[in-house]
């Protein structure tokens, strides 16, 4: 929804669509339904003001932050930013800062996940390092399909009969105060 009307933005003006103007569009979407998308957004981007970086909120507030963190790990992540960040920061210190602040979050929270994605966003365009660290291994191997050999779980019947039936014909009245 977002990305079509920046296309279109970007043909009726023919230039790039500034990053807040992203964020303004997916604050008005959230807004309209109230919290129902249920959505938590961390927007970033470099446009001709520089590099930018937003939280949208479920029900459509923003803040704009040099480092952000949302969902349920968001608390530890956030700890670990604020005792680590610093201005100018290099890339690998970057990197470094926030691959920290994701295995935190994974660590301290059941819902966060297993492994270390980031997103580098630079005016050159975007990096996906997927799997940057993997931090919880599977330690066994599933077989599929589980075969289970015979004994393993007791029968304690073989053939189930329905033997009674009540029909209760007929309608009550449900009391009422009139």
């Amino acid at each position: 929804m977002v990305s079509s009307h920046l296309e279109l933005h970007k043909y009726a003006t023919g230039r790039q669509a500034r990053v807040v103007t992203a964020m303004t569009l997916l604050k008005s979407h959230l807004f309209r339904y109230q919290g129902h998308v249920s959505a938590a957004l961390i927007l970033g981007g470099v446009d001709l003001h520089g590099p930018h970086l937003f939280t949208i909120f479920p029900h459509g507030s923003t803040d704009a932050l040099p480092y952000a963190t949302m969902g349920s790990g968001s608390l530890n992540a956030m700890a670990v930013f604020e005792a680590g960040y610093k201005d100018d920061m290099s890339r690998e210190e970057a990197m470094a800062l926030a691959a920290r602040a994701i295995r935190s979050g994974v660590y301290n929270d059941l819902g966060s996940g297993s492994n270390v994605d980031l997103c580098i966003i630079t005016a050159g365009g975007v990096e996906y390092l997927r799997n940057y660290e993997f931090l919880q291994a599977k330690t066994y191997s599933r077989v599929f399909p589980v075969k289970y050999p015979p004994g393993t779980a007791p029968v304690l019947k073989t053939k189930v009969t329905l033997s009674e039936v009540a029909v209760i014909e007929g309608v009550e009245s449900m009391e009422t105060d009139s």
